[in-house]
């Protein structure tokens, strides 16, 4: 019955109409909506938990405060939906990803899957260390910044977006690895590329690390290190399966 319910997924080179097509993608989409909501509940139930959870990065002299009547919910539900999206994230992935996977030969379609299930685990571990070594520096830091000067309150709704968004932004650049194994498996890069151009990919991660929303100098230095460290580890990665997947007759000339 449940299989029923569910789009079928399309193989390569398999036609269909445009009525079918948008049929599809009608069809996933509604599913990714409801992999949030079905998220979304228990993480509101028990909101609490997280948001205590979050707080404890948080110096211990410092306390949030909240404006207005209604900002305690809205961060209640602020927070809930941020923690529905990353639970949800690998249904919504799915569906994205079988939606297109038509268009892509079979052995694409199975390195991107494997990839896919490979980056969970950098992801998980992206947030973890933003969780315990990036955001308690970087807030130790910014919360002190000129406190002689001012009277420091920290709005409720603004912190809790700043600590989501640090830790899926972080967790996001702890996949750097696969995204660049992937890019070499499907052989957009190779790793003779990579060590040539070394020089643009330490610019483009200190870019990136910029970006995040810790920008300051302390969560910066602690976001670039192991961001380096994980692009070297990327193009010596590279390195090592080029020659296997060159061996085992999967790749073909790596382009210039």
């Amino acid at each position: 019955m449940a299989r029923r319910l569910l789009p079928r997924r399309l193989r390569h080179g398999e036609e269909a109409t445009l009525v079918e097509h948008l049929g599809e993608l009608r069809a996933r989409l509604l599913i990714a909506l409801a992999s949030l909501v079905v998220a979304f509940v228990p993480a509101f139930v028990f909101h609490e938990r997280i948001v205590e959870a979050l707080t404890r990065p948080l110096p211990d002299d410092r306390r949030l405060v909240t404006f207005g009547v209604l900002e305690p919910l809205t961060v209640a539900v602020k927070v809930s939906l941020y923690t529905a999206f990353a639970v949800a994230l690998p249904v919504v992935l799915y569906q994205l990803w079988a939606f297109l996977a038509p268009a892509m030969e079979e052995r694409a379609q199975r390195v991107i899957a494997a990839f896919t299930a490979i980056s969970t685990v950098l992801f998980a571990a992206g947030v973890a260390f933003a969780y315990l070594v990036v955001l308690p520096r970087a807030l130790a830091f910014l919360t002190r910044y000129d406190a002689e000067l001012y009277d420091i309150q920290i709005r409720a709704s603004y912190y809790y977006s700043f600590a989501l968004l640090a830790l899926i932004g972080i967790g996001l650049a702890f996949e750097l690895p696969i995204f660049v194994l992937a890019l070499v498996r499907l052989q957009v890069l190779s790793s003779d590329r990579l060590r040539r151009n070394r020089r643009v990919g330490v610019f483009l991660i200190v870019v990136l690390a910029v970006l995040l929303p810790t920008a300051d100098p302390v969560s910066l230095a602690f976001e670039v290190v192991p961001l380096l460290l994980l692009f070297e580890l990327s193009i010596w990665l590279a390195v090592v399966m080029e020659r296997r997947w060159e061996r085992a007759g999967v790749l073909w000339a790596a382009p210039e």
